[in-house]
């Protein structure tokens, strides 16, 4: 989607992608991934999300990107912290407390600006995106994570004819093909749950199962 399409969602407070409680597979599924507990780890496209702090009262410093500036300034009013302001090349830099959030391009991010980033938490990003964004996406923003970097990646499978995105639909063969050549993608869950989406059920979807994945990097991959 293009950046004006989140502007007005944040602009306009149609934010029903934002969930009011922590990720049910980061709760269950982070552990997987054995990171140290002040390792950093990154949130792309995280808004104003409640799986932040979750991962900060684990003992992790957490690294978010977003385009709105309004999600930003929400998160830290919301956290209660009074951030930092400075600019870079990337965009702003909010930072209060273990929180840095960076109002800028996901896309523009290189491999300096994630250079200390052992994990990735992405709940809301890739199906956020369309198909050839998706691609982008990942041979841009997850290319420029470390080697040796592990990532849990939460997506949603549903036959996509039946609801426009986003959120897109992302299935298993997807994955592989985005992620196999520098990634290992593991299967840790998949849960059908088109029972707890009522807004899917009133589109007509007659299917509708989460997947929790963890990546891990490859060396040179």
């Amino acid at each position: 989607m293009e950046p004006a399409f989140w502007h007005q969602r944040w602009n306009e407070g149609r934010i029903g992608f934002h969930q009011a409680a922590v990720t049910p597979q980061l709760e269950h599924h982070w552990d997987a991934l054995a990171l140290p507990a002040y390792s950093t780890v990154f949130v792309p496209l995280c808004g104003k999300s409640l799986d932040m702090p979750w991962l900060a009262a684990r003992g992790h410093r957490v690294l978010g990107v977003e385009l709105s500036g309004i999600a930003v300034r929400d998160f830290f009013r919301e956290q209660g912290l009074v951030p930092a302001l400075r600019e870079t090349r990337y965009g702003t830099h909010f930072t209060a407390g273990p929180f840095e959030i960076i109002v800028g391009d996901a896309f523009a991010l290189d491999p300096a600006a994630l250079a200390d980033c052992a994990g990735v938490f992405d709940r809301a990003a890739l199906i956020a995106l369309p198909p050839a964004l998706r691609r982008h996406y990942v041979e841009t923003t997850w290319a420029s994570l470390p080697d040796g970097c592990r990532g849990l990646l939460v997506t949603l499978e549903y036959p996509q004819a039946e609801k426009a995105g986003p959120p897109f639909a992302v299935d298993a063969a997807e994955v592989h093909a985005l992620f196999g050549k520098a990634w290992a993608p593991g299967l840790l869950q998949r849960s059908d749950i088109l029972a707890d989406e009522p807004g899917f059920i009133a589109a007509g979807v007659s299917a509708l199962a989460s997947a929790a994945w963890r990546l891990q990097h490859r060396a040179n991959g």
